[in-house]
């Protein structure tokens, strides 16, 4: 009998061999045969394997493309350097570090179903990924802020919403998020084997109290979405009765001033990024919902990876109703950036934001 266990021992422990098995009707391969608490590893059929792979990488390689042709174009192009799109610029930062980082880690997760990186880097994951959504969300915020201001008080904005301002928020934003990230992660219990005898080894998770699921709640979630769907609405109110008082002077052929012209182009940049928002929110809030009360693991797959191609929607919104991004986009991708006084072009028409 001690025979037999020894020899059942060295099975499981991958003492004689490089895969653990189990000897019965199905074949059980562990993430790390050598560690008697591995997790089992999940099979897949090398179609999909390979069609998996293939269209994660394209969708990560279009992620990463389209939004750094629109950090690009912001950045060099000294005409787009104003408050709205340095929010815009951040989104697209958040955006460009999801298919950079956070799409090629959780395809390996999600094919391999283990996780091979080791303690250390599953905590900086995970403070990564917290920042990275969190800080998206208060980007969210910032452009309902910055549009309510730009319709609802426009003698107000160029005294308060500056391009000095805005970064200054953004970036508050960003170490905010990254201390709230950080903390917790730290202060909750992480997948660590030598604490955790009933989670298997292999696997990067967080195991959040329910003090901090109630915190977490409220910081990214309900606050963000209520904030967000309550500026926009007062937005759209505002830019309804403004479009039809301008309308109205146009009808009995009246003075239009430049400042009426000023209100419809913030009501139309208004509407362009309030469908940015719609989209992630209506890709976030299924999510977020189902995470807290679905239990199966594919639904909850599935609509993560709603969330990461939202990232590579964003450029796209751009490029339908933002004429200066089909521009610059051009100017970037012929190498005409790299002429002398090509930052200071000006890709406005008298009608565009």
């Amino acid at each position: 009998m001690k025979g037999q266990k020894g020899e059942q021992n060295k099975l499981l422990t991958g003492g004689d061999s490089l895969m653990a098995y189990e000897t019965e009707d199905l074949e059980t391969q562990y993430c790390f045969p050598d560690i008697n608490s591995s997790c089992v590893k999940e099979q897949h059929s090398s179609h999909g394997y390979i069609i998996t792979y293939l269209f994660i990488s394209l969708l990560s390689a279009w992620t990463v493309f389209l939004n750094l042709l629109v950090i690009i174009s912001i950045s060099h192009f000294k005409k787009l350097h104003t408050p709205t799109n340095m929010i815009i610029l951040s989104l697209a930062v958040a955006d460009m570090l999801i298919g950079l980082i956070v799409m090629p880690v959780e395809a390996v997760i999600l094919i391999e179903t283990c996780w091979y990186f080791g303690n250390t880097f599953c905590v900086l994951y995970l403070i990564l990924i917290g920042l990275i959504f969190s800080a998206s969300l208060s980007n969210l915020v910032l452009i309902a802020v910055d549009r309510y201001v730009a319709v609802c008080h426009p003698l107000l904005y160029p005294q308060k919403i500056t391009i000095t301002n805005m970064l200054l928020t953004i970036c508050l934003c960003w170490v905010c998020f990254s201390a709230y990230s950080t903390a917790l992660v730290i202060n909750n219990e992480y997948f660590d084997s030598s604490q955790k005898t009933d989670v298997c080894y292999g696997r990067c998770l967080i195991m959040m109290s329910f003090s901090w699921i109630v915190i977490d709640l409220f910081m990214c979630f309900i606050f963000p979405c209520i904030t967000i769907i309550t500026l926009y609405l007062k937005i759209f109110h505002a830019a309804h009765q403004q479009v039809k008082v301008i309308n109205s002077l146009i009808k009995h052929d009246k003075c239009v001033t430049e400042g009426s012209v000023k209100r419809k182009s913030e009501s139309k940049a208004a509407l362009t990024l309030g469908i940015v928002v719609s989209i992630y929110l209506l890709c976030y809030i299924p999510y977020y919902i189902c995470s807290l009360s679905v239990n199966s693991s594919t639904t909850i797959n599935v609509l993560i990876w709603v969330v990461y191609a939202n990232s590579g929607v964003n450029p796209l919104v751009y490029a339908l109703f933002y004429p200066w991004f089909k521009k610059t986009a051009k100017l970037i991708l012929t190498l005409k950036i790299c002429q002398s006084a090509s930052s200071l072009i000006n890709m406005f028409t008298e009608n565009e934001l």
